[in-house]
């Protein structure tokens, strides 16, 4: 280590706090509820020490170095400690019974509600508790904040949404007939943010196409759940589906992509970085102010100082402190994947949008439209590449329609944003019109829900990429990087002596450079491409013999089997002669020999995610169980979704289901 100005030794001490902090709350969820006291004290006087001995910037390195490493540990320590206490402080906050418990409680709606497979979720607040309410379709809207009164049995998560109802600090399901609306509202300034939010989503619907009202609510404050199927399949194949959920990438974009706009009013760098802060600070409160959205608010502003800041020092400074603050209000977050995005979109957006920026536009004027255009492709197509192995890893899929999806959506994603956020703003005073803000706004959102559709469309949208552990994230990571950097250093070379800085076919070579990279990194690791189109089903009626046994295929998703016919016949077989090893579901329509003779065989040598049936079986709860694969029961009017396909239960009627034992 050099020698160091009195500056740069305040930041390097800083940082070194940071990390040693962000490591400490990483790793909180192993510490004890209850520390000892000789660990909790040790950290007052050990900071107390190093403070007393704290080096000069000028003295020799090793000792500036060991002290720096010494700051990193304590503020390690601390960081656990605290991380601790703060796990401890969330579980506890969670309704704790014994399962199949029926109970009775009222409380008040804690999170946007998710419809899907004809169920509604809904994170209900109570006075005993955090607690998951599920009932079945037909559910009025539940505004976040309104109260509830329900009676049913509480339940174990499904192990594919333990960990993530875990993170939010709920450790139990509530599954009930029917939620009943109560007339009560939270108290405090939470009663305020809901009014705020209720207000903005009223707004949001008038004067606006029913579709285009939807996605304006996903968009601007996270509720998805109005929004047609159809569409939101076409989100999630082009790589769009981000848009629909408020996350710190979301605030990241929106900041980023409005810079170059300001640009062009001729503002200067500070000017430009306070008004879109600003522009975050007004966003939290209209959107509610939620846990999520603060944390979104939180990462988005840290981001979006990493993204701009002209010292690189700034940027990683800005990250840590990012880090940090989010994982000192929950040490869980980092499981989280929209977490995980956010910070892999500002890291991508720190090391090439400028490059590529310079590549697409050459040598323009700083102030001139091209230039703009030119930043914010550059930044979309930074955050795209850069998330496209956690994306890969999160929901095994790779998109190359993802890069020419967000690029050609660009252009409409800040002002649909903004627009949305003006009539949040506007629709706090009822009687102010926003109808004309509306129309605009819904011009914005079609365009981008049809660069969805046609992006979603072709063959090629979407392949099947499965990263099954952290090493193979990592080595993907490893390939993008290094890909990356080779890229854009031939893309200079060969732009400046055969195009020129500023020749149109510069762009086309970045995106195909930058599509050939991504696919790059992930091919290794992919081990089917979906190549129907999106509307298509294959439906397959496969030998077995006297039994029943049929596979469908939807676009874009793992197949569904119905039926494994009788024992011994070998469909394990013919699924591996078509090249599956996965299956989204096994759907079992009744439990006789040639219809589920072959079950155990079967879940040996491919993995299910699901066993699909009506009335309670014990045999096939055990099977299921011992294959780790999710029991999941379906009654009359419940739906299975995967991908495009929908299945809905005819039988059994769910008066005859024990409601202790419904999924």
């Amino acid at each position: 280590m050099k020698h160091l100005g009195e500056r740069e030794w305040a930041r390097e001490w800083r940082s070194a706090t940071l990390v040693g902090t962000a490591i400490g709350l990483g790793a909180a969820q192993l510490a004890p509820p209850d520390p000892s006291l000789a660990a909790a004290g040790a950290l007052p006087i050990a900071g107390i020490a190093l403070a007393a001995v704290r080096p000069d910037p000028s003295s020799r390195p090793w000792i500036a170095g060991t002290w720096l490493a010494l700051l990193g540990l304590v503020a390690a320590l601390a960081g656990f400690l605290v991380g601790g206490a703060r796990v401890h402080a969330i579980d506890a906050g969670a309704l704790q019974a014994g399962p199949r418990s029926r109970v009775s409680l009222s409380g008040f709606v804690a999170g946007v509600p998710r419809r899907a497979r004809g169920e509604v979720s809904v994170p209900v607040s109570s006075s005993g508790g955090r607690v998951l309410v599920i009932a079945p379709e037909p559910v009025a809207d539940l505004p976040v904040g309104s109260e509830l009164r329900v009676d049913g049995v509480l339940q174990p998560p499904e192990p594919w949404r333990a960990a993530h109802l875990r993170r939010q600090g709920i450790a139990m399901t509530l599954r009930t007939q029917r939620i009943d609306r109560a007339p009560g509202t939270r108290t405090g300034l939470t009663r305020w943010t809901d009014a705020v939010r209720l207000r903005a989503e009223r707004a949001l619907g008038r004067g606006m196409p029913q579709d285009e009202s939807a996605l304006a609510r996903g968009f601007v404050l996270g509720e998805d759940d109005r929004i047609d199927p159809r569409t939101r399949d076409d989100f999630q194949r082009s790589n769009l589906a981000h848009l629909l959920a408020v996350s710190g990438e979301n605030v990241i974009l929106l900041g980023v992509l409005a810079w170059p706009l300001l640009a062009l009013l001729g503002l200067r760098l500070r000017a430009r970085l306070i008004a879109t802060l600003c522009l975050i600070a007004i966003y939290v409160p209209v959107t509610g102010a939620g846990p999520s959205i603060q944390r979104a608010g939180v990462m988005g502003a840290a981001g979006l100082i990493a993204a701009l800041a002209d010292r690189p020092r700034s940027r990683w400074y800005a990250v840590l402190l990012a880090a940090t603050v989010t994982l000192a209000v929950n040490p869980r977050a980092d499981g989280d994947v929209g977490w995980q995005l956010s910070f892999a979109a500002v890291i991508g957006i720190m090391l090439w949008s400028r490059r590529l920026s310079g590549l697409i536009a050459g040598g323009t004027d700083r102030r001139s439209a091209r230039r703009a255009l030119a930043e914010a492709i550059a930044v979309t197509a930074a955050a795209t590449v850069a998330t496209a192995p956690l994306m890969a890893a999160a929901f095994d899929q790779f998109s190359p329609a993802a890069l020419p999806a967000n690029v050609l959506a660009a252009p409409a994603v800040a002002p649909a944003m903004w627009l949305g956020m003006l009539t949040g703003i506007v629709g706090q005073a009822p009687f102010l019109p926003v109808e004309p803000i509306n129309w605009v706004d819904s011009l914005c959102l079609a365009y981008i829900a049809q660069v969805a559709h046609w992006l979603a469309a072709p063959r090629w949208a979407s392949l099947t990429v499965h990263l099954g552990s952290i090493w193979s994230v990592a080595a993907a990571y490893a390939v993008l990087i290094l890909g990356m950097e080779l890229v854009l250093r031939g893309l200079r070379r060969i732009s400046s002596n055969r195009l020129g800085p500023s020749s149109p076919k510069t762009a086309g070579l970045v995106a195909v450079a930058l599509v050939a990279t991504g696919a790059a990194a992930l091919w290794p690791f992919d081990s089917r491409a979906t190549s129907e189109p999106a509307s298509r089903l294959t439906v397959r009626v496969l030998d077995v013999g006297q039994g029943d046994s049929i596979l469908l295929q939807p676009a874009g998703a793992e197949p569904v089997l119905v039926d494994t016919g009788p024992p011994d016949d070998g469909v394990e077989h013919r699924l591996r002669e078509l090249g599956i090893d996965r299956l989204a579901a096994i759907v079992i329509t009744h439990d006789q020999s040639d219809h589920a003779g072959d079950l155990g065989a079967l879940l040996a040598s491919v993995r299910a995610e699901r066993l699909v049936y009506g009335r309670d079986d014990a045999r096939l709860r055990g099977v299921a169980l011992a294959a780790g694969t999710q029991p999941y029961r379906l009654a009359e009017g419940g739906m299975l979704e995967v991908g495009g396909l929908r299945l809905t239960a005819l039988w059994p009627p769910r008066e005859l289901l024990h409601d202790t034992d419904q999924d």
